[in-house]
């Protein structure tokens, strides 16, 4: 089993150790330095006279930066020994890491003691750590005067990593080597520094990594300001816009800084990911979805190609810098293995549009908006059915799945048994409403085309006809999960039919059917709606997307609930998800088990969530924007609060916006806001 990780996070730049400060990798323990998708260190394990140093304390107070505190033991029950050592290690942006070393005599003799830092790199592929594969190139070592150099070469792929020491190492076959001398109550100190030598190698050209340009204490101050009488609330809201500064990074095709998806397995560049994550953080930092606007078009698809499951006008799915990468063994330089990632793309920009009234970014990208409603028409309707479906081209190593919910098991009739591809998932038809419903008012409002106005908004009121028809369960009072390759009905309960919600596909009165079943003890475990009900042959409480519970799948739900006028049901999975947060230290997982709250009295951990991920980052964020009801008309700040308890009074001061900056307060009342009826509340805009 593995044991309990210590990580450190600057952008792409990672480091996995256990809680002494050791590096060691093992088929189960994904330690290392990890940097651009490759593991430029695999072994770091320090030992005095031949021991591992006993653990004392661990402090994690800074995202780029931990202390371990440690003694050696001393072969009896107490923790009796007359040295003490402090690693601090902190990560170079873009380079590596430093560690200092101190050792501490604290007895009234001198000592001497012999002190191995033992040092390995694989350089192992991202995807090679995960999939447990061998490297195909040659791994070599040389030794400088002090500094140790450890390579791997495949052909002209070449990769580095250096090592020095402030104090002059012996190396050794295994690392570098201290004979240290201690008089009484002296230390003896080391600095350590690993820098990795790369190039990253994406088609078009090379990137190197940059530094951010934005502190995170400058990041967290340009946010608005958070005061609740509920005191975990602020701590949340901190973790979480601090989570995203040490998230974001940059490379020479990104103009700017936007977030890694999570860690350890997805620090790169994800569309779906980054663009959901810009819609949680619009209204707090608008900048990140500008950023994200700008990048993908960068990237976005421009010919058919199978192996990368591209196409013109396609918003990519992800990009990788490894190895794999670059010899084409996996498709991610880029890889377009996403359905809905151009979807969202549109309704992001129209959202920060609204939001913000920078007509600017919204004219520069019309042409690239135009590729993207052009895609959804000719590439993503495979059959001309009207719907998109998808079907991975890259049959070796492409995924199976391209929604969210992309793990090969994920679509599934209700009896357990797989759906056959093509697959029509039915929030991509819900994204697809949205996006020509958003564009018609861009076009109307910003590119001067009326005709592409009513085009898209007789397209979008067709879809929304036809799909009311033909993904409806009558039998089971809700929409199909999906239609699959023989236009059949996937029949299983997930929390997809939260996603109809929030792009306002669904009829009102099959939407009261849904938010009945998104609010029954079959799909809502009390912390939050599950991605598969207990009812479904599937179901499995820590099965990745068949019944675990996502926090951005549930900001998405809730914020979905508020559209439609049911107030008091979001606040609930608000609340229940922000208590869950709370029992987390403040930081939510990836996702978490799907166990039921009477049951476990505590959110049950999943075993491999990513954390932090970023828009499990950003749903905190979500979920204080549905509580405090904030919305824009494109020209004034919309607050509607609707509040339950514990959360008390919320304050949200200086919020940014096509206003400028105002502020928004909410309160809990007992039996009033909260629980106002749909019928009370005004029907949300067509194109929101």
């Amino acid at each position: 089993m593995p044991l309990e990780t210590v990580s450190i996070l600057d952008g792409n730049a990672f480091v996995v150790s256990d809680r002494r400060g050791d590096i060691a990798a093992t088929p189960i323990d994904n330690h290392g330095l990890f940097l651009s998708d490759t593991r430029f260190l695999s072994r770091w394990l320090l030992t005095i006279d031949g021991s591992h140093p006993t653990l004392l304390s661990v402090d994690e107070q800074a995202h780029s930066r931990v202390q371990f505190f440690l003694a050696p033991t001393t072969g009896i029950v107490y923790v009796d020994s007359h040295l003490s050592v402090v690693r601090r290690r902190a990560l170079t942006a873009g380079v590596g890491f430093s560690e200092r070393i101190d050792i501490f005599n604290h007895d009234n003799k001198p000592v001497d003691v012999q002190v191995n830092l033992e040092v390995a790199a694989d350089f192992a592929d991202l995807f090679e750590v995960k999939d447990k594969l061998t490297k195909q190139g040659q791994l070599y070592r040389n030794a400088d005067t002090g500094s140790l150099r450890l390579g791997y070469r495949r052909e002209t792929y070449q990769r580095e990593t250096l090592i020095s020491s402030s104090v002059p190492a012996r190396i050794v076959d295994d690392g570098l080597q201290f004979s240290v001398h201690l008089e009484p109550q002296t230390r003896w100190t080391t600095n350590l520094d690993v820098s990795a030598v790369t190039g990253h190698m994406v088609r078009g050209g090379v990137t190197r990594a940059r530094r951010q340009e934005l502190s995170v204490d400058d990041w967290v101050a340009s946010a608005p300001r958070l005061i609740s009488s509920w005191e975990p609330l602020s701590a949340i809201y901190l973790r979480s816009l601090i989570d995203l500064a040490a998230l974001r990074f940059t490379t020479s095709v990104t103009p700017g800084a936007l977030p890694a998806a999570g860690l350890p397995w997805f620090m790169a560049l994800f569309g779906r990911d980054s663009l959901i994550t810009s819609f949680q953080a619009l209204p707090f930092l608008p900048e990140l979805a500008a950023t994200t606007l700008r990048t993908l078009p960068l990237l976005q698809g421009q010919r058919l190609d199978a192996f990368r499951d591209e196409e013109p006008g396609k918003i990519l799915h992800e990009l990788r810098f490894g190895e794999m990468a670059a010899f084409e063994e996996r498709p991610h330089s880029p890889y377009f293995g996403s359905a809905d990632a151009t979807m969202l793309f549109l309704i992001l920009l129209e959202e920060y549009d609204r939001w913000t009234g920078d007509r600017t970014l919204a004219r520069e990208l019309k042409a690239e908006a135009l590729a993207a409603l052009a895609w959804i028409d000719r590439y993503g309707d495979r059959d001309g059915d009207g719907y998109v479906e998808y079907e991975r081209r890259n049959k070796q190593t492409g995924l199976d799945n391209h929604c969210w919910k992309d793990s090969w098991d994920s679509i599934v009739f209700a009896d357990g048994t797989l759906a056959p591809t093509p697959r029509a998932t039915c929030e991509l038809q819900g994204y697809v409403y949205d996006a020509k419903r958003r564009s018609a008012r861009l076009a109307r409002d910003v590119w001067d085309d009326p005709a592409l106005a009513i085009k898209l908004e007789r397209e979008a009121d067709e879809l929304k006809r036809r799909f009311n028809q033909d993904f409806w369960i009558e039998r089971r009072g809700f929409f199909a999960l999906a239609l699959d390759g023989s236009k059949r009905q996937v029949d299983s309960l997930t929390s997809n039919i939260g996603h109809l919600l929030w792009s306002g596909i669904a009829d009102k009165d099959k939407a009261a059917l849904c938010v009945r079943h998104l609010m029954s003890d079959d799909l809502y475990s009390g912390w939050g709606v599950r991605t598969m009900a207990e009812s479904e042959g599937a179901y499995n409480p820590i099965g990745y997307h068949v019944g675990t519970v996502w926090p951005h799948d549930n900001s998405i739900i809730a914020w979905g609930l508020r559209r439609y006028g049911y107030r008091a049901e979001a606040a609930r999975i608000c609340r229940a998800m922000l208590e869950a947060a709370h029992l987390f230290d403040g930081r939510l997982p990836e996702a978490f088990g799907g166990y039921s709250r009477e049951e476990t009295r505590f959110p049950v951990e999943y075993p491999t969530a990513c954390s932090p991920q970023a828009w499990a980052t950003g749903a905190p964020l979500l979920f204080v924007r549905t509580l405090l009801g904030l919305d824009s008309d494109g020209t004034h700040l919309i607050i509607d609060p609707a509040l339950v308890d514990p959360l008390g009074q919320i304050e949200l001061l200086d919020i940014p916006g096509v206003w400028g900056h105002m502020d928004a307060v909410g309160r809990a009342r007992r039996g009033r806001s909260a629980s106002r009826t749909p019928a009370e509340t005004p029907a949300a805009p067509d194109n929101r």
